[in-house]
């Protein structure tokens, strides 16, 4: 019988109760539109990612968008950001007209390479593409950077940090995979100038649909994100004062994330569970590279992904794995800087190798709280047989 990738119908069935009696109390009140489970969700959300302030959003794309929007991100900026993540965490400053410059990823956590970063930045300061690969796009100055806590794992914003001060550059923290992980004893989304995450139903918190959320320290900032997310509104929705997006989270959305949040610490304990059982099924694949999590990080485990030896390694491990009934995915089979919706940039296979090198070779297993341990067992047999 087939393993499901991620198993939501499980997570269901434990909390069906509470989910009914959510939206029955939505549906009771009737303001399905920014209703009170809105603002008792940013309320706890924020005092549970350690921010002072949350606003909810439609989605992870209007998070970033909001974000970016907020900083007054557009035309001439550059915005510095990982190749190796999803077509949003891009997406969101050009469609602002920003600029995304891409930067290569460390090789032991997948996620943004600090010095990679240092040296992009002077880069494009200096418009200097011996330093580093740049967009073909002259007259750009630094603006932002977008860190992305790739799988579930936060980035290294200590050092990450330290690169935005000397250079006077805001942070925004993609936290769309990393709810409830922790970085030296913070937890995501606590991260940077605004942090962002989503609620999309395959994340460690999802809703049932499209949501997402910021989250900031800045009460400036705050209020501007709320003006965004209603078309740039005023003292009331009809007083525009700036232009935004219409971007706010259903009330049904918020109540089924509150009622997940009842069982979310048990299920990301359930998540290291899973995580540790993998590790020790899989120690003796010497062909493969496990997930590493450094010292003082914990992982979210948003999924759990092996490095394979090589393309055509991968190739022969994912269909040993379906012939068994184990399904995979690839999380990310092309990196940014080579799709075709940025070829305007000019960026050329080669120039962020280690984002090229890892797209070809990455694949994830299943991941959920609720995986049963004879399927992880099903899964490395079939990884070792291969």
């Amino acid at each position: 019988m087939p393993i499901p990738f991620i198993d939501l119908k499980a997570q269901y069935r434990r909390i069906q109760d509470t989910v009914h009696r959510n939206i029955e109390a939505v549906l009771e009140h009737g303001r399905y539109i920014m209703g009170p489970e809105v603002e008792a969700l940013e309320a706890r959300l924020a005092a549970y990612a350690g921010a002072r302030l949350a606003v909810g959003c439609g989605s992870g794309t209007d998070a970033l968008l909001m974000a970016l929007m907020a900083l007054n991100v557009g035309p001439g900026d550059a915005v510095f950001t990982t190749s190796f993540t999803f077509m949003a965490t891009a997406e969101a400053p050009a469609l602002l007209g920003a600029t995304p410059v891409f930067v290569d990823i460390d090789r032991a956590t997948f996620n943004l390479d600090p010095a990679a970063l240092g040296r992009a930045i002077r880069a494009v300061k200096d418009n200097d593409r011996g330093l580093h690969p740049l967009p073909r796009v002259g007259g750009l100055a630094p603006k932002a950077v977008v860190a992305v806590d790739l799988f579930g794992l936060p980035a290294d914003y200590l050092a990450i940090e330290a690169a935005c001060q000397a250079h006077g550059l805001a942070l925004i923290e993609d936290g769309a995979q990393s709810f409830g992980a922790e970085y030296m004893g913070r937890r995501a989304c606590s991260f940077g100038r605004v942090a962002c995450t989503s609620f999309f139903p395959a994340k460690p918190l999802g809703c049932y649909g499209d949501g997402g959320m910021c989250f900031s320290n800045d009460s400036d900032l705050d209020a501007l994100l709320r003006s965004i997310r209603v078309h740039g509104q005023g003292r009331d929705k009809y007083e525009n004062v700036r232009l935004g997006l219409n971007a706010r989270l259903d009330t049904i959305q918020a109540a089924v994330v509150l009622a997940k949040m009842e069982v979310f610490d048990q299920e990301l304990e359930l998540r290291q569970q899973v995580a540790r059982r993998y590790n020790e099924l899989l120690s003796g694949a010497e062909s493969l590279v496990l997930p590493r999590v450094p010292e003082g990080s914990v992982s979210a485990w948003a999924q759990y992904t092996l490095l394979a030896e090589s393309e055509a390694h991968r190739a022969r491990l994912i269909e040993a794995l379906a012939a068994r009934g184990v399904p995979t995915a690839l999380y990310y089979p092309r990196p940014l800087h080579l799709q075709a919706a940025f070829a305007g940039l000019g960026y050329v296979r080669g120039e962020l190798p280690v984002c090229e090198e890892f797209s070809a070779r990455v694949f994830s297993l299943p991941m959920h709280p609720y995986l049963d341990p004879e399927d992880q067992e099903r899964a490395a047999s079939a990884i070792l047989a291969a």
